[in-house]
């Protein structure tokens, strides 16, 4: 991958925890990454959770559609010593880096679709024979609807759990806001719709010149537009290494 970011700025509005990996990047393509974590990801153990396990029919398939959600969710298992009931289960996730994740744990994902959403997760899995049986849907409190829905749509038996927390990180406001009112930016990246959604909240308009905005897909670019955010660039590979591919693409089309 030919990538050559010529000394840009690149605010990376990721959770702290995260952002180092896109950080390293930056500065090894040749870029200046500047880190302002607009969310904090916290684990959650809400009442209840423990109980979704004991049931008279196991599940068979599990569903993760972020990183965060993986590493809370073997905390939770591991908190409990529930292990026992992931022994025959199958694993589904939205893209390759939570099926990294996943890996670490000691499990692989049996289902990676085409294109990194859950849209297109939702899709595949609904074309598998075999998809009648007992799903759980590993979630944080902002995830989005779109399995649930189509789930409850073509009928598949299925349970939600939540084992994280997502929340706009306020203490980051006067920096975000200072950094833009300098127009010392080129480049805003966003790598989730709810970093969309901190960032809306938290700025604070003013007469200097939007950066560039990337997004890491179309669920976030989507968003990004409905807030009103111009001069959008996504990249067709929802990945990190995508975005900075099209960021030097950009670069190099002037």
């Amino acid at each position: 991958m030919s990538v050559a970011l010529n000394g840009k700025k690149i605010l990376i509005t990721r959770e702290e925890d995260q952002a180092f990996e896109f950080s390293d990047k930056v500065t090894k393509y040749g870029g200046e990454p500047v880190s302002v974590p607009l969310l904090k990801i916290s684990c959650s153990d809400i009442p209840g959770n423990k109980e979704i396990f004991p049931s008279e029919e196991p599940f068979k398939w599990i569903f993760f559609t972020s990183s965060n959600g993986v590493k809370c969710f073997f905390s939770f298992i591991d908190k409990y010593h529930l292990s026992r009931y992931l022994e025959n289960c199958r694993f589904a996730v939205t893209g390759r880096k939570t099926a990294q994740s996943l890996a670490t744990f000691g499990y692989k994902a049996d289902l990676v679709p085409e294109v990194y959403n859950a849209e297109t997760l939702a899709k595949e899995f609904l074309d598998l024979k075999g998809r009648k049986e007992p799903v759980l849907l590993v979630r944080g409190n902002k995830s989005r609807m779109v399995l649930p829905n189509k789930f409850k749509e073509h009928g598949i038996s299925f349970r939600t759990i939540e084992v994280y927390e997502t929340s706009f990180n306020k203490s980051a406001t006067e920096d975000l806001n200072r950094l833009l009112q300098k127009d010392d930016i080129d480049f805003l990246t966003f790598t989730s719709p709810s970093a969309v959604e901190a960032y809306h909240q938290m700025v604070i308009p003013h007469s200097g010149e939007t950066p560039v905005v990337v997004c890491i897909g179309t669920t976030t670019e989507q968003r990004a537009i409905e807030l009103g955010l111009e001069k959008i660039i996504t990249p067709d590979d929802f990945t990190i290494d995508g975005m900075l591919k099209e960021i030097s693409d950009f670069i190099e089309k002037g």
